[in-house]
């Protein structure tokens, strides 16, 4: 699994931004696939121009119950940011999601210049999916 600081090293050494999306296409390319039955319109992310999914299961984990996500999307741009959103987000206590600001990250990466105004509401649809999703587990569990 890779970690957000190999993908933040792979970026800073790729300069090219055509580089750079080749690999957040890399990078979708590595995402666990989706079982079929998630695909469902429960799963669909509204916001999106492409078509996107995003399930997700409570488990227990060793810091108290974590998220884990299943992502997909029929763009391949759009698959890679759902990697790189699971990479930051999947597997993470709810506390943990909604300390992280995923928005921050992709800015530091770039991507604010560099994807168009529908993918960047796209992408704060998706965070902001991620994001309920650890409130309204923390809401279940007090």
């Amino acid at each position: 699994m890779t970690t957000i600081g190999e993908i933040r090293d792979n970026f800073e050494l790729l300069e090219e931004w055509d580089d750079r999306y080749r690999y957040v296409i890399e990078l979708g390319r590595t995402l666990e696939p989706m079982p079929e039955a998630e695909h469902s319109q429960d799963n669909k992310v509204q916001g999106c121009v492409s078509q996107v999914w995003l399930s997700k299961k409570l488990e227990p984990g060793s810091n108290g119950r974590v998220l884990k996500y299943f992502g997909d999307s029929d763009a391949h741009i759009v698959r890679g940011l759902i990697a790189i959103l699971l990479t930051l987000y999947s597997g993470r206590t709810p506390q943990e999601i909604l300390s992280t600001d995923a928005i921050q990250v992709f800015d530091e990466f770039g991507f604010r210049e560099h994807l168009t105004p529908q993918r960047s509401n796209g992408l704060r649809a998706m965070v902001e999916r991620i994001r309920s999703d650890a409130r309204a587990a923390l809401a279940e569990a007090s």
